[in-house]
Order: C-alpha cells, then sequence, then structure tokens
C-alpha cells in the first residue's frame, strides 16, 4: 500500500468515526434514541450507567476487533482499531455539547443519516465500528440462518430493548432512525452513481451491441450460450453500466429488438478494463 493511499484511507476513517460520533452525541444518545448492534447495546448501557457510550463502544467492540484480525486480517483490524479511537475521543469531547435538536423524530432522521454516512465511510474504506456482523458470520456456520438474519434477529432484540429502558415511543423513533442508517450505509458504501451489469440475449445481437457502443460510449463483451429448452446456440451480450444510464440503454434495446431478453443486476464495484464515464447521447 502506497503512503497516498494509506493517507487517504487514514482521512477518510478518520471523518466516517468523527461523523458517527456526531451522530451519536448530538442527535440520538441526548434523545434517548438507539441504533442496532453494539452501538445500540453501548447506548443502553450508557444510560442504565452514566458512563460514557464511547466507553462501552471501545471495550464491547475489543473482542470483535480481534476476531475480525483472525478472519479477515491485520490491516482490516488496524483500520477498525484507528476508527473505533477516533469515534470514542470524538464521543468523550462532544458529551459536553447541547444537542441541536430535542425533536425526536429530527433527531431520528437526522442522527441516522449523519451515523449511516460514518458507520459507511468506514466500512467503505477497510474498516468497521460494529462486531455484530463478524459474530453473525460465526454463528452463521452452526445455526440454519444466513448472516443478514442472525444480524436482523439481534437488532431486533437490541432495539425492542429500547421499549423496556426508555419508552415504547423510543423504541419506534429508534427503528427509524436504524432504517435510515442502513440506507445510508448502502448509499455511502456504493455510491449513488452505483454501477449495474447487463446481460442482453437477441437474434439482433451485433446492432445492440453497436448501438450501445456509439449510444452510451459502453464496451461490450459477447459471450457465447445455448437455449437450455431449444438447444440453440445464442450470443449473449454483456456490459457495464451506471444508474444514470439504465433508462437509455432499456430504450435502446425496446427500441432496435422489443422482444430481447434483459436482465439488469447491481454491481458493488468496478475496476479495471475501459470502464470510464461517458456522455449520453
Amino acid at each position: 500500500m502506497t503512503k497516498s493511499t494509506l493517507l487517504r484511507r487514514g482521512v477518510f476513517l478518520f471523518f466516517g468515526a468523527v461523523l458517527m460520533s456526531v451522530g451519536l452525541e448530538i442527535f440520538l444518545v441526548p434523545n434517548n434514541i438507539i441504533d442496532g448492534g453494539i452501538t445500540g447495546i453501548s447506548i443502553i448501557l450508557s444510560h442504565l450507567t452514566n458512563i460514557q457510550v464511547g466507553i462501552f463502544l471501545t471495550l464491547i467492540n475489543l473482542p470483535f476487533l480481534y476476531i475480525g484480525y483472525k478472519m479477515i486480517g491485520k490491516t482490516f483490524a488496524l483500520s477498525t482499531l484507528f476508527a473505533i479511537l477516533i469515534m470514542s475521543a470524538g464521543t468523550f469531547l462532544l458529551h459536553p455539547v447541547r444537542p441541536l435538536t430535542i425533536d425526536p423524530l429530527l433527531a431520528a432522521v437526522f442522527g441516522g443519516i449523519i451515523l449511516g454516512i460514518g458507520v459507511g465511510m468506514v466500512i467503505r474504506f477497510g474498516g468497521s465500528l460494529d462486531g455484530t456482523e463478524i459474530v453473525a458470520i460465526l454463528t452463521s456456520k452452526k445455526v440454519p440462518f444466513s448472516v443478514g438474519e442472525i444480524v436482523m434477529f439481534f437488532n431486533l432484540f437490541i432495539l425492542g430493548s429500547a421499549g423496556f429502558v426508555y419508552s415504547w415511543d423510543r423504541a419506534m423513533y429508534s427503528l427509524i432512525a436504524y432504517f435510515i442508517a442502513y440506507k445510508m450505509i448502502d448509499v455511502t458504501i456504493e455510491g449513488f452513481d452505483e454501477s449495474k451489469s447487463v446481460w442482453i440475449i437477441s437474434d439482433r445481437f451485433r446492432t445492440i451491441g453497436e448501438a450501445i457502443l456509439d449510444r452510451l460510449g459502453r464496451g461490450v463483451t459477447y459471450l457465447e450460450g445455448e437455449g437450455g429448452f431449444s438447444g440453440d446456440s445464442k450470443k449473449v451480450i454483456f456490459c457495464v453500466i451506471t444508474r444514470l444510464e439504465e433508462a437509455k440503454l432499456k430504450s435502446i434495446v425496446e427500441e432496435l429488438d422489443p422482444g430481447a431478453f434483459l436482465a439488469v443486476g447491481n454491481i458493488h464495484d468496478v475496476k479495471g478494463g475501459r470502464f470510464k464515464k461517458r456522455d449520453i447521447h
């Protein structure tokens, strides 16, 4: 890893951790609203003991830091440790600061947005601020449930606990904050201009492929396929586009072959090749 790459990673990990501490101490914690995972547990424990939330976030995450080191590697562990320390320092410094709002709905919405962006930024640059997913990965190997189902179960239990610790209206606000944070994590990791994979099967594959090259400026790859029912050989067009180009590509296919098979899927990351942003015309 070059020095510039290391510096870039450190800067984004720093800002992600700072944003999380802002979301917690300026919005969620003062309004008795929690998030899912280790964060939610830490907020509840902080409320019950009057000990700062950053201390619990650090202590509870330490065992998962070790597990992450064993499962994922040293770079992940060091990135996570750096982010956790910055986040803990941020919550300590921001704890005396008055919240920007005492309206629980505003706190849930804006706290969820800021916290989600912060956590997503840390994940995107190789770290983590919550050990729940690591636990879920380990547990999924021993029980007949997926990682996503285990995480959802953990979080429903944690968010439900807010009803007993605070009140049931705060539990509902916590659910709003969790949902918003969850979506913002996805947006931050994938980006607004996310990429999509496209598969097209058509007898007019050459015409469609040339139109995509000319009108979208996207490279295409022709793959050999075989119809499972008919046994006939088929040409399959594969290409990668941005979300903003999806409508244009669909109109191209509809115009040239209304009966063509078209499948579009999300891609989390694209590197290499000739994939660059082009003008649509």
